[in-house]
């Protein structure tokens, strides 16, 4: 994490982070880690209120590291709407940004 871009985030410049955001034309969400399972899932508190369980695919999990409280993106299931598919998560950085 980048101490100084933090750090200018917080003091309130107009520094600009790209960040990405659900798509809700294919119905994805915000949602929190609530906690993790094992064996690539991932209990997941959705912005809609729900818990899901989410599945974290392999090209993810090989590059990002998903732990209980960041802030993720998921794509719940079209046939079975308790699941999800974790689409990606956010860094410490760009979840202040978000928060802002």
């Amino acid at each position: 994490m980048d101490t100084e871009l933090l750090a200018r985030l917080e003091s309130g410049t107009s520094d600009k982070i790209r960040v990405t955001l659900p798509n809700k034309k294919i119905n994805e969400m915000f949602a929190i880690a609530a906690q993790i399972l094992g064996g690539r899932r991932v209990r997941a508190v959705c912005d809609d209120g729900e818990s899901r369980l989410a599945r974290i695919h392999g090209k993810m999990r090989r590059r990002q590291w998903v732990r209980e409280g960041d802030l993720i993106i998921v794509q719940p299931w079209d046939f079975q709407d308790s699941r999800a598919d974790v689409r990606m998560r956010y860094t410490k950085t760009q979840s202040i940004y978000l928060s802002r």
